[in-house]
């Protein structure tokens, strides 16, 4: 959304992040986080009013419309309060910390996130959308400002007690001491519960609004890999196949947006956030590999074609979002009459589109007065298997016809007004689409994917390691905002996977530094666990973030780190780092299992069975690649590879015969080395058959 520049630009004009760029025009007297702002609230004794949201949010378009921009609450703002507005994506550490404040108000959470606070920075108020005038059941914007100055008049002390008392709240919250480690029970506790939330019709976990939740599938697919439950399986083949229909996912461009506001996966929230791009680029290739339906490796190449076309930025790396909004209207330009969809097509082709596309004349994307509107979200509401046969079309020349009728679609869609790209590079969500891209190469067989995560990688280390530290933010063309532990988790996460699509040693040294570089940073000593942040400007206590919500959390994804690493580079250090998260977080996982997938599926590999491999050949000679493939078809997700050149490989590492030789080891046992293709799947647990 371009800001209304027909004001006076206030502070945020000199910003680099695009969201405060869409305020920097807004009649609000806006500050950016920082000393200025919070000496000013305390030098005028003034309540501070902190705004987060994110360039993508749809509701933090509106309400910047109705309050930001409005000229009458933008003079009572600037009047009663300091101003503080903040990028939730260039700053996670303070958008962690408020909502966590929100959270123990018991207060509805989400984005835009507003905080009003003492110039103590005692919190006491906190929200999500307030529109300008009063609502049954939500306050407005003018009656909030007016209402909390009569307060802050008459109770300024009981503010302040409210405030300490919430800090107090979430400091004793953060107060864990090490349990017994679990145990494997927990996994089964967590599949259970979340067969109990999984909706058998339309496949997904809960009601409306439904989130992909990729860690969820990665979880149950590793839980069949351990027990062989197929109904495991099932829910994951699902929710992939649901979502792959619906309109969730862009039909024509391709990609997820964020989430379905119905429980149908029909109608989206319509912005594009990168990290979901990866996220379940990973289950759909992963359920590739478990299943060997060509129908989820098409589902990831898709995905990350979206991505590598309209997220990839020149310079390297990916930008972080496409918005939800075009021209002021949500999902405006994802959306379908009929009548353009015969301007578009030839009849025949018109008919057949509507018919796959399911829609309706009537529409089936409700206005938000809940008036039919006469526009249509595609989805494909007839797979073409049950088509078959359509007016004595084959199924191949039905997919070839609904193929071309799609890039005509897709054509005159991109003569619109396009969705703004958040042209922000964010070192965490980076990461998790260099794992995407390099698990999809790997698998996949796709070398345009693993150039891709190589250069992307190779941007992260060039532009945004400076002096062995980790920056979170680039753009235009500046490196800003020092990294937070998802930065490190996320980015050693994608270098891991790198190295073991490519087996090229920088990748794992560089995994090796930064790891080592996040525990000197982030790592609490006395109990064990990251932290987010290295220090703390919002003067709340530090926290620890466990919940897997959107993305995995920063210590789920460290976890996978340590442990990975602990077998690749051979330090055990890191894997006693990894038992005593195990322990520390016991409680918490214990407590709600299905809250915490991601930690739990690098837990699984923790208490075992697992592998490694270490191959000694070379890449350049056929019986070393022979190998890998085998590796890489086949469904291992507790298996650690790595490889060794004949020249390099040390002591206990030679080669049988001049060939390539597999050193297997499970758990803390190691097989007889083999150079037999056949004898190392079968050390595996893979069972062959027979010629």
């Amino acid at each position: 959304m371009l800001p209304n520049q027909e004001n006076k630009p206030n502070r945020l004009i000199n910003e680099k992040s695009p969201y405060l760029l869409q305020h920097a025009y807004n009649p609000v007297d806006w500050y950016s986080w920082g000393q200025e702002a919070l000496d000013k609230a305390k030098a005028e004794d003034k309540p501070v009013f902190l705004s987060i949201g994110y360039a993508s949010c749809h509701w933090c378009h509106v309400m910047e419309e109705e309050c930001f921009n409005d000229q009458e609450v933008a003079d009572k703002l600037n009047h009663s309060f300091v101003c503080i507005k903040v990028d939730r994506e260039e700053r996670p550490d303070l958008d962690a910390e408020y909502m966590a404040v929100c959270q123990t108000m018991g207060r509805n959470c989400g984005w835009p996130l507003n905080i009003l606070m003492t110039p103590k920075l005692n919190p006491f108020f906190a929200a999500s959308y307030i529109p300008k005038h009063s609502r049954p059941g939500l306050v407005g914007m003018l009656d909030l400002v007016s209402q909390v100055m009569q307060i802050w008049k008459i109770q300024r002390p009981q503010l302040e007690i409210v405030g300490a008392d919430i800090k107090s709240r979430i400091e004793a919250m953060e107060k864990r001491t090490p349990q017994k480690e679990p145990d494997k029970e927990i996994l089964h506790d967590a599949y259970d519960r979340l067969t109990l939330d999984f909706d058998n019709e339309n496949g997904g976990f809960g009601t409306a609004p439904k989130f992909p939740r990729p860690h969820n599938l990665l979880f149950l697919l590793r839980y069949y890999a351990r027990t062989g439950q197929r109904n495991a399986l099932s829910m994951v083949e699902k929710t992939l196949t649901q979502m792959r229909l619906g309109g969730i996912y862009d039909q024509l461009g391709f990609g997820f947006h964020r989430y379905s506001t119905d429980e149908k996966w029909l109608v989206p929230h319509f912005e594009k956030m990168l990290y979901d791009q990866a996220l379940t680029t990973m289950a759909y290739t992963e359920a590739f590999q478990a299943t060997g339906a060509n129908r989820y490796a098409l589902a990831a190449k898709e995905t990350l074609d979206y991505t590598i076309r309209d997220l990839a930025a020149l310079q390297g790396g990916f930008y972080s979002a496409q918005d939800a909004d075009t021209e002021g209207e949500e999902g405006k330009f994802y959306l379908w009459t009929i009548d353009e969809v015969f301007d578009t097509l030839p009849p025949e082709d018109a008919e057949l589109a509507i018919y796959i596309y399911g829609l309706k004349p009537e529409g089936n994307f409700i206005e938000a007065s809940g008036n039919p509107s006469g526009q249509n979200i595609l989805h494909i509401a007839k797979p073409l298997e049950e088509l078959v046969p359509y007016k004595g079309l084959s199924l191949k020349e039905l997919i070839d016809r609904v193929h071309s009728i799609r890039e005509s679609l897709f054509e005159a869609r991109k003569k619109r007004v396009p969705p703004a790209i958040d042209y922000k590079v964010l070192t965490d969500w980076n990461g998790l689409i260099i794992a995407a891209l390099a698990k999809a190469g790997s698998v996949l067989n796709e070398t345009k994917y693993i150039e891709t995560a190589k250069k992307t990688a190779d941007f992260i280390l060039t532009q945004m390691l400076k002096n062995e530290s980790l920056y979170h933010r680039y753009a235009k063309g500046e490196t800003g905002v020092e990294g937070f532990l998802d930065d490190y988790a996320f980015f050693i996460f994608g270098l891991i996977e790198l190295y073991e699509a490519t087996l090229e040693d920088k990748y794992l040294q560089a995994a090796d530094a930064l790891t080592k570089s996040m525990a000197t940073k982030f790592w609490d000593d006395k109990n064990g666990g990251f932290y987010q942040t290295k220090n703390n400007e919002a003067a709340m206590p530090k926290i620890k973030q466990l919940y897997d919500g959107a993305t995995p959390s920063g210590n789920s994804i460290a976890l996978h780190d340590l442990l990975w690493l602990s077998r690749l580079t051979d330090k055990p250090t890191f894997e006693t780092m990894a038992v005593q998260m195990s322990k520390i977080f016991a409680q918490e996982t214990e407590g709600a299992p299905e809250a915490y997938t991601f930690f739990l599926s690098t837990f699984n590999f923790l208490i075992g069975p697992s592998s490694s491999v270490v191959l000694v050949g070379d890449l350049k000679e056929k019986d070393t690649l022979d190998m890998l493939n085998a590796l890489r078809k086949h469904y291992l997700p507790s298996t650690v590879l790595a490889l060794k050149h004949p020249s390099k490989a040390g002591l206990g590492y030679l080669q049988i015969e001049g060939k390539a030789t597999a050193f297997v080891c499970q758990n803390q046992t190691c097989l007889p080395p083999t150079n037999s293709l056949m004898v190392m799947l079968e050390q595996l647990g893979i069972k062959q058959e027979k010629p």
